[in-house]
């Protein structure tokens, strides 16, 4: 089995590929540098299975602290591919920190890049996400689309450049690479400021539900454990093939409104909605929608997780952290 680097392994997806990736027999090597956007003590928990089992070791390290913090950091073992999930995530956040997105984002990414290089690792699949696509009028979006004038977040353009820079490092150094444009990824271990995770508080908190916009704004949701599939197929891909320069759509294929979300939570709560009707944010698209024939095509990917039940799981683990 091979020797897996996961960036951002104590985050809401590394931590669950992490422990699947164990589960397969691979060894992993995980690094996070603990970024404060949340609290540290829900990505320590997030670790705890990987870190009592004998093939996972753990290491702390900022991407952006460049090259001699990698080296210094990571152990001089032979690895055989990179799975490339940390950054600074979220659209909103984005628009107040543009720098921090594009320090951590890329400028993070291109130390990552170099130093693969210098250690000769040939193999990356890099998590890309959905934001890339904008406002694009042509629905469901197609990896092929034209994204030259899409972008309307920093976080969506830092994410256009790391898939930029990918390209460039498989063109210059032969580097096979996978871009996973992710879509609206949900489930056990979400971010607490994600949507899904905000409206099971506020509900139990018997508070009303903020709705940005009129309620119509659509979300391809992805359940985690299908986005954690399409991850372990994309690395079984790039592990069998080389010559690989490929850019997929990981979503669900079917986009759910603001306000069908909303009512899907009140009934895996238990709770009525009350609304609250704001502006729009800025930055914010007004649907995601992936075309995933690709990725069937090339990975054989299918989510499987329905939101009924993947709402059911979310609140299950959530009830589990924070009983009522």
């Amino acid at each position: 089995m091979a020797s897996i680097l996961v960036t951002g392994c104590a985050g809401f997806i590394g931590s669950h590929l992490a422990e699947r990736l164990l589960h397969e027999g691979h060894r992993v090597v995980g690094l996070d540098n603990f970024d404060p956007f949340y609290n540290r003590t829900l990505k320590q928990t997030n670790l705890a299975q990987c870190l009592a089992h004998p093939h996972f070791s753990f290491h702390e390290a900022d991407l952006r602290h460049g090259l001699d913090a990698l080296v210094d950091a990571l152990p001089a073992d032979h690895i055989d591919l990179v799975v490339h999930l940390a950054a600074k995530a979220g659209v909103g956040p984005s628009v107040r920190q543009p720098v921090a997105y594009l320090e951590n984002n890329v400028i993070g990414t291109t130390y990552l890049l170099e130093w693969m290089r210098q250690r000769d690792i040939q193999k990356l699949f890099f998590a890309s996400s959905s934001s890339v696509y904008g406002n694009t009028k042509e629905q469901p979006f197609r990896e092929d689309l034209n994204l030259q004038a899409t972008c309307i977040s920093p976080y969506a353009a830092s994410k256009l450049a790391g898939e930029q820079l990918t390209y460039t490092y498989h063109h210059l150094y032969g580097l096979d690479v996978l871009n996973a444009r992710f879509f609206t990824v949900y489930g056990p271990r979400q971010r607490p400021d994600l949507a899904i995770h905000k409206f099971v508080r506020l509900l139990r908190a018997g508070q009303p539900i903020p709705v940005f916009g009129d309620g119509s704004t659509a979300r391809d949701y992805t359940f985690v454990l299908d986005t954690v599939e399409g991850i372990t197929r994309g690395v079984q891909y790039l592990l069998h093939n080389t010559g690989v320069y490929e850019t997929l759509n990981l979503g669900n294929n079917r986009p759910v409104p603001l306000l069908e979300l909303i009512a899907a939570i009140g009934d895996a709560v238990g709770h009525s909605p009350e609304l609250q009707f704001q502006p729009m944010q800025a930055g914010d698209v007004d649907i995601t929608f992936a075309d995933i024939q690709k990725a069937q095509h090339l990975l054989g990917y299918a989510p499987q997780t329905s939101l009924q039940d993947g709402l059911g799981q979310f609140v299950e683990w959530l009830d589990k952290q924070e009983p009522e």
